[in-house]
């Protein structure tokens, strides 16, 4: 038999639920290829026997497939746009008390960036995210938070002296802020979705799904979402076809579940 590509999708699905033919085949294959040469192991098969032998090894599989790009306040006008116009809209229709996802939230950057974020308009004690990814060590990292100082350079000044400490060379979230995140597995893919969100943030993930899995991601995201919730992608993801999965643009990052 020819333990070919196809013949690894299938044993990875088996192993981690994760579904890669969701994903860019040329652009998936070349990183697990580069993955497989790194370890210095000659074809799939072989290759799925050491996954299901070392768990370290199958935690760096799993690691390195998952995109794991992350820092504080990516592309800070467009979190500007959500201190000045998105957050205080919110709060004026749905009040104080917001549910907001943060999905496919990697090392805790983005989730722990939203706390920040809405601490300007609501106390602390108020704020609570739901943040997921399908990758446990990214969580572990996130919990942990500590982080890089290129991880932080996004971070408005007085929020990086109010919530961070320096350690070192790097930097670490304040438990206050770690406080407010409840950090979940959750494949994007394969998992059910909660509702009742009034924001979901989702950001430079699905531009490595494929056309029809970006699209069932858009519309199951619009389900969750109470009317009136918004999402908020990252800066390359644009929704050309975002009247088919249910919203309505406010811009080129925010998109509205309609009233």
């Amino acid at each position: 038999m020819a333990y070919d590509y196809e013949y690894f999708k299938k044993a990875v699905f088996d192993l981690t639920k994760i579904d890669l033919n969701a994903y860019k085949e040329k652009q998936m294959k070349r990183r697990i290829d580069t993955l497989i040469s790194k370890n210095k192991i000659v074809g799939y098969e072989k290759y799925i026997d050491l996954l299901k032998k070392d768990k370290d090894k199958f935690e760096e599989f799993v690691n390195y497939l998952t995109i794991n790009v992350s820092e504080f306040y990516r592309n800070v006008d467009q979190w500007q746009l959500l201190d000045k116009e998105i957050i205080p809209e919110l709060i004026s229709r749905f009040g104080k008390n917001l549910k907001i996802w943060s999905a496919a939230c990697s090392t805790g950057d983005e989730p722990y960036s939203l706390v920040m974020a809405l601490s300007r308009h609501v106390p602390l004690n108020q704020i609570r995210i739901y943040a997921t990814d399908l990758d446990k060590q990214v969580i572990e990292k996130a919990k942990l938070g500590l982080y890089a100082e290129k991880s932080v350079i996004g971070v408005p000044a007085d929020l990086k002296k109010k919530f961070f400490t320096k350690i070192g060379p790097s930097y670490q979230i304040s438990d206050e802020v770690k406080s407010r995140v409840e950090f979940k597995e959750h494949n994007l893919l394969k998992d059910t979705y909660l509702t009742d969100f009034h924001m979901i943030v989702c950001r430079n993930v699905l531009i490595y799904f494929t056309e029809e899995a970006k699209d069932e991601v858009f519309r199951k995201f619009q389900k969750s979402l109470k009317p009136g919730g918004y999402l908020f992608i990252g800066s390359t993801e644009q929704i050309i076809n975002h009247k088919d999965v249910g919203f309505d643009r406010k811009n080129s990052f925010f998109y509205q579940r309609p009233m």
